[in-house]
């Protein structure tokens, strides 16, 4: 033997068909992503550290939003053929993407964390099947949540039961105070 070291070699077509896969897989986890989501919202992260990345998404999480770093092109890929194919043109650059079934909770979590650190910018983003732009976010931001809206409605539909309680229970009441004055009148004569 003449000590020739044996090189194992990679088949390159073997590892293409496996990363092949792992597109295939992300695109389909985004479009369930975009199909389920009540808001998606799309940011620039471009100087953040890990530190503030985790700071947002825990922040995130908190609210019940998911926020994920996405390849341009699989988002891209993703968005092809679905009602909110028309945020395609925000996936340039290092762009993270949050959402979650809530329509109001993405666009809360990305802009309140956007004022504190001006390195996340919020490019735009969707809500049902309607693209937004920056400030088309921002002003969903200021929207109740859907928890707060649910609560207000709840509120307006008790209000008016309660009322209604209150005057049928009044009559009651006045006639039972009418028959004690009455039985107190007899009493005394």
């Amino acid at each position: 033997m003449l000590g020739l070291s044996v090189c194992r070699r990679v088949n390159p077509k073997k590892e293409s068909t496996v990363e092949k896969a792992k597109k295939a897989e992300v695109v389909e986890e985004l479009k369930g992503v975009f199909a389920e989501s009540g808001s998606v919202v799309v940011a620039h992260y471009t100087g953040l550290t890990v530190k503030n990345l985790s700071d947002l998404r825990k922040r995130a999480a908190d609210a019940g939003v998911t926020f994920k770093v996405a390849k341009n092109r699989l988002a891209m890929r993703a968005l092809q053929g679905t009602p909110i194919e028309g945020i395609s043109p925000l996936f340039k650059g290092p762009t993270g993407i949050a959402f979650s079934k809530d329509p109001v909770a993405a666009a809360k979590v990305l802009t309140s964390y956007a004022k504190d650190n001006a390195k996340l910018v919020v490019l735009g983003g969707s809500v049902g099947a309607s693209a937004l732009d920056a400030k088309g976010v921002e002003a969903l931001a200021t929207l109740p949540s859907l928890d707060e809206l649910r609560g207000k409605l709840i509120g307006l539909i008790q209000a008016p039961a309660t009322k209604i309680a209150g005057v049928l229970a009044a009559p009651a009441g006045q006639l039972a105070r009418v028959i004690s004055a009455y039985s107190k009148k007899d009493e005394a004569a």
